[in-house]
């Protein structure tokens, strides 16, 4: 049976531990044998403190050793993840990696997976909140913010919470079909239809003076997003070459400058949609796309539903607030 080991840290965030334990513990194939066996295990083997939003004590007879036998090994979220990971996990991840086990983060996770150095040159995403400081900490990983996951094969990263049941649905689905995971998703009362390319819903805030060198620039950029500024033209603003501006980026921001441009033009046409009636042409001028089609293609890419789309989802979601409805 394949054995998926949940490696829980101190200060695990109880939800996203138990998150693959429900999922796999609910795929059973066609006569209803189970296809997974979960267990959770510690680095010595002994109770932990679970963190964030309350804690409780786990115990748990499996220490490090289960990682040398699972198949699949999630790491989910713990409020300790900008703390350096215990030596013994880095190097139980890396033997086990070693050996063919399929590694998956869950939240902030992504930065124990990190800190092995297994996910440098590749693509990976963890909460939106916390992207630009794994970016900064890992400049050779490719952070995207935006996605529910990112699946490179026997690397997986996920975003938050919620983002954490995608993924696992998506294991099961690569593991064992369309049909059982679709009937696993039934049976946790979860929809089976949103992938890895689907966007995180991101709230975006006005650049606040948090006393870096880029925070001029970025709201001199902010105040002209309806331009259609250059690099050469953002450099010159901030008084430096195109290269040292590209390197406060990477090493402040997480990203490149046009790469944050784009993203603030989105979250721009996001505000815009969320908040007026103004027509598709006019928030793609004020947000400077230019043209309804370029905004079209981006945000498609961005935030996985059309302008449209989106204005009515969150104009939905409004009018239940504002007549107290719940859904």
């Amino acid at each position: 049976m394949h054995v998926v080991a949940v490696l829980a840290l101190e200060g695990a965030v109880a939800f996203e531990l138990t998150v693959p334990c429900q999922v796999f513990g609910s795929a059973v194939g066609e006569n209803g044998e189970p296809l997974y066996e979960t267990r959770v295990c510690t680095v010595p083997g002994k109770a932990i403190t679970t963190g964030f939003f309350g804690q409780m004590r786990l115990e748990t007879p499996w220490g490090l050793e289960t990682l040398a036998t699972a198949d699949t090994i999630v790491i989910p979220a713990h409020d300790t993840f900008l703390d350096e990971p215990p030596a013994e996990v880095l190097e139980a991840l890396r033997e086990a990696a070693g050996r063919g086990s399929r590694i998956a983060s869950i939240c902030v996770g992504a930065f124990v997976l990190a800190a092995t150095g297994m996910l440098d040159g590749m693509r990976a995403t963890t909460h939106w909140m916390q992207a630009a400081e794994l970016a900064r900490r890992h400049p050779r990983i490719e952070v995207d913010p935006a996605v529910l996951f990112v699946d490179n094969g026997s690397l997986l990263t996920a975003a938050g919470v919620a983002a954490g049941i995608d993924l696992c649905l998506h294991i099961v689905r690569r593991d064992n079909g369309s049909a059982v995971a679709a009937r696993t998703a039934r049976g946790i009362v979860m929809p089976l239809q949103r992938d890895g390319g689907q966007a995180q819903f991101i709230q975006h805030e006005d650049p606040q003076d948090t006393g870096t060198a880029l925070q001029p620039t970025m709201a001199w950029m902010e105040a002209n997003l309806h331009r259609p500024l250059t690099l050469e033209e953002i450099a010159r603003e901030a008084a430096v070459s195109v290269r040292t501006l590209t390197r406060r980026f990477r090493a402040q921001a997480g990203t490149t400058p046009l790469q944050w441009l784009l993203r603030a033009r989105i979250h721009r046409a996001q505000q815009l949609l969320e908040s007026t009636d103004l027509p598709v042409e006019r928030v793609a001028a004020e947000a400077g796309f230019g043209s309804p089609v370029t905004l079209r293609a981006h945000f498609a890419r961005m935030v996985g539903a059309s302008p449209l789309a989106y204005r009515h989802a969150f104009r939905t979601r409004a009018d239940e607030s504002e007549s107290g409805s719940v859904t």
